[in-house]
């Protein structure tokens, strides 16, 4: 994860300008501009951690758009803190030291960012702690906070899950609302072989059985089984197992943390989930702060 990069540096800027933390009227009025101070980043909760590279990355943006020399920041972590590591409540898992008005002003972007992405990473290692010993990869989707997707993905990661597409460029994925308009499966699996961009591979939904068996027929590369039962995902892998070419299948809709063991146990090769992006409960972490170096 490049904390550094100009896409990451730009969601934590905007972050910053949002909160108007350059211009904190509270800090600014109580809190002497020389005043140091140590600050300690707490797990409250059991989770999965991730974002710790943004504890540092935050002040160095902040430093950046407020211009002024404030001395020196050191934030310490140990080498045993991570992302990707399960932490438990009450758990440290960063120290900050530099300029108290600094630290009080990054506060809550700070907290805002490790909150949002060791919840989803938390959300993901649920999953795929859930069908362990099946060969199915757990898959997140676009369903990404807006701004945030870059994060969000390595949320992901973070929890041991996979990435499915960046952003729409990033491969054919014909939809339900592509196969509307574009006049069936079969036409427009024939336009996607012609028009596609390279090797992109080309994966597209079904909804029933006659769908599989017309998107098999017609050159699919990858078959989205979409809101089917874990009874019908079963039956799907067994007619592609008899396909003469191998086909990934991916089951997607209506997949939850009760229910996802048995759509693994299909044999499906992948699962996506739209929740672990887009209902993903934020962490509780809290950040103490106490007077001077500690």
């Amino acid at each position: 994860m490049d904390w550094h990069s100009r896409r990451i540096t730009a969601i934590l800027e905007n972050a910053l300008l949002e909160d108007k933390a350059t211009r904190d009227a509270t800090t600014y009025a109580v809190i002497d501009p020389l005043q140091r101070a140590t600050a300690t980043v707490i797990a409250k909760q059991d989770c999965i951690l991730s974002g710790i590279g943004s504890v540092a990355r935050v002040i160095e943006v902040f430093e950046q758009l407020d211009g002024a020399v404030v001395g020196h920041s050191e934030v310490v972590s140990h080498p045993e803190i991570f992302d990707g590591v399960r932490l438990h409540a009450g758990q440290p898992v960063a120290v900050v030291r530099h300029n108290a008005r600094v630290i009080l002003s990054c506060e809550r972007v700070i907290l805002n960012v490790l909150q949002r992405m060791s919840g989803v990473a938390t959300l993901t290692r649920k999953f795929v702690d859930a069908i362990a010993g099946t060969h199915t990869r757990i898959l997140d989707t676009r369903k990404t906070f807006p701004g945030f997707r870059v994060l969000d993905k390595h949320a992901v990661r973070c929890g041991s899950g996979f990435n499915h597409r960046l952003d729409l460029s990033d491969g054919v994925l014909i939809k339900n609302n592509h196969i509307t308009l574009g006049g069936g499966i079969a036409a427009v699996l024939e336009k996607a072989h012609k028009n596609r961009r390279g090797a992109q591979p080309i994966e597209i939904e079904v909804r029933s059985m006659k769908e599989l068996d017309e998107a098999l027929a017609n050159g699919a590369e990858a078959i989205l089984l979409d809101n089917m039962t874990p009874q019908m995902v079963r039956q799907a892998v067994e007619r592609v197992q008899t396909h003469t070419r191998r086909i990934p299948l991916e089951a997607s809709g209506g997949i939850k943390l009760d229910n996802v063991r048995a759509y693994a146990e299909t044999g499906v090769d992948y699962i996506s989930v739209g929740a672990l992006t887009h209902s993903a409960p934020a962490i509780d972490i809290s950040m103490r702060i106490t007077a001077g170096l500690m």
